[in-house]
């Protein structure tokens, strides 16, 4: 054998040390995280749905209705050739949204349309909450384009109120700050309130509805042919106030929306930001109200200062959006200052809408009437592209549970959330006031929990994409000995702790919500 020099030899030497050590450091590394593993339970990794739509509160697609709808309209039906068949655009819908008329619901005093079950509007509304739609309103008052959408009673009453054109002597708007219109207003949203104050029905209110189509601008104070403006900034603020004192009082448990405009209240819809559009909307918002926005793709409408503001609030409220072009031809959308609308191309604007969404992460897009046929056969890819992409997605991607555990101790229950859409899960809303939790659940052989344990700490609002969040909650296993299934939800603590949140998952979930998760022996 060659006999090595003492440098070779030296080198040798440490080169086998070096390897020794790294050995040790090997198996000392994975006895560690055996232990680690061990301590935590089982691994338990629920795999994640990217394309069910699934028909969460202030989230996803908002389907939209004529105010003369009839209940069948829930049912329109569109074909996608990119399925090659005809699908129901309730079946992609989480809302179902009605903009009408004050004069419609409230036609004469102390009468309220949606309380005769064999009025128009009465059937539209009961038929999308039959087929498990929460519906959406919006309210308008102003009649200078709609006609009579304040109740003539009101104006017979003494209500002042402002025609703008004598040759539509019905096409009457009402001053909003006037006490008898006030006073009319306040009795009609009192009562609809008594019916329409629950989540379980509705969706969310624009809760404004003044000016040119209820959108929060164009709003008359004054006849426009003797106004000074001199008032006019008080006057929008004195207006704000009230409307949104009222529905904040009336509306405890409903999402109320205010449209987010560089002219919020004003008598014009177009021109530079007024200087108190930023802190009369940050009132609105401090006051409880969610955002929204009807111009999205409208690019000469929807500016810098939009966008800004939406990007000042995100991740703080939701933001909800309405396309500005209706390109079923009522506008020239091809003359948009972007340049990328074809004349005869609706799914231009429809790629553009959705791009202006995802800027701005909202939550829910729309399907409004006349434009909703382009979506399903001309841009599916984007429908689905908002179901897998936009609001919120949220599913638990790593849990840790304990396999076996005596009853009466305490058991560590580690896990990891991910929220897959741009947007965010609003549940810091003061209506919602943080009710829904991440919970677990022991299920007995019926599937129903025998115990449910809340995880205070894990808040869904903070989960962002691309942020996952990881928690370690220790739960008391108060129980009988025997088999159990873990499960979890995020449940909805207002109603029993019932499941309240659809998880993006595929999975084993029961009837009421719960995705089943491990066995478990209770000793």
């Amino acid at each position: 054998m060659k006999k090595l020099n003492g440098p070779t030899a030296m080198k040798f030497a440490f080169a086998l040390i070096a390897f020794l050590t790294s050995l040790s450091c090997s198996s000392s590394s994975l006895d560690e995280q055996a232990a680690a593993t061990k301590n935590k339970g089982t691994l338990v990794s629920p795999k994640y749905n990217r394309n069910s739509a699934l028909r969460n509160p202030l989230n996803g697609w908002v389907m939209y209705a004529a105010r003369t709808a009839q209940p069948s309209h829930w049912d329109q039906e569109f074909y996608v050739p990119d399925l090659g068949k005809r699908v129901k655009a309730l079946e992609y819908a989480s809302a179902g949204y009605i903009r009408t008329s004050w004069a419609t619901l409230n036609p004469s005093d102390g009468v309220y349309a949606w309380r005769d079950p064999n009025s128009q509007i009465a059937k539209l509304i009961n038929g999308a909450l039959e087929r498990g739609l929460p519906i959406a309103f919006r309210i308008v008052v102003d009649g200078r384009d709609q006609g009579m959408n304040t109740p003539q009673f009101v104006f017979d009453a003494g209500a002042e109120s402002y025609l703008e054109n004598s040759s539509f002597p019905t096409r009457i708007t009402p001053f909003p700050q006037d006490p008898i219109f006030r006073q009319y207003y306040e009795k009609f949203i009192e009562a609809l309130a008594q019916d329409f104050n629950d989540p379980d029905k509705v969706a969310f209110i624009d809760a404004y509805g003044f000016g040119k189509w209820g959108e929060a601008h164009n709003v008359v104070y004054e006849d426009p042919n003797t106004a000074t403006g001199a008032n006019t900034e008080a006057l929008k603020e004195d207006v704000l106030d009230w409307v949104s004192t009222l529905y904040t009082r009336c509306f405890t448990k409903i999402p109320l929306i205010i449209n987010y405009h560089r002219l919020i209240g004003h008598p014009a819809s177009w021109g530079s930001p007024n200087a108190n559009s930023d802190k009369l909307l940050v009132k609105m918002i401090n006051k409880g109200y969610s955002l929204r926005q009807d111009a999205f793709g409208m690019t000469d409408y929807y500016q810098s200062w939009e966008k800004q503001f939406a990007k000042t609030w995100n991740y703080k409220r939701p933001i909800l959006m309405e396309g500005g072009w209706i390109t079923s031809g009522t506008h020239r959308y091809w003359t948009d200052p972007s340049g990328k609308y074809r004349e005869g191309h609706p799914e231009d604007v429809r790629q553009g809408e959705f791009d202006a969404a995802a800027e701005a992460h909202v939550n829910m897009m729309d399907f409004r009437v006349g434009d909703t046929d382009s979506w399903f056969e001309k841009t599916f890819n984007l429908v689905q592209g908002f179901i897998s992409e936009g609001g919120y997605r949220l599913y638990p991607d790593q849990i840790y549970l304990p396999e076996t555990i005596k009853s009466g101790s305490q058991a560590t229950i580690s896990h990891r959330w991910r929220n897959m859409g741009w947007g965010y899960f609003p549940n810091n809303i003061p209506q919602w006031n943080f009710k829904y939790k991440v919970a677990f659940a022991l299920l007995d052989a019926s599937g129903q929990p025998t115990k449910i344990f809340i995880d205070e700490q894990a808040e869904p609002s903070n989960w962002l994409k691309d942020n996952p969040a990881a928690y370690d909650f220790n739960a008391q296993v108060q129980v009988s000995p025997g088999n159990y299934v873990w499960a979890v939800a995020i449940i909805d603590t207002s109603k029993e702790n019932l499941p309240g949140i659809k998880l993006a998952v595929n999975g084993d979930v029961t009837s009421s919500g719960w995705l089943r998760l491990l066995n478990v022996k209770v000793q």
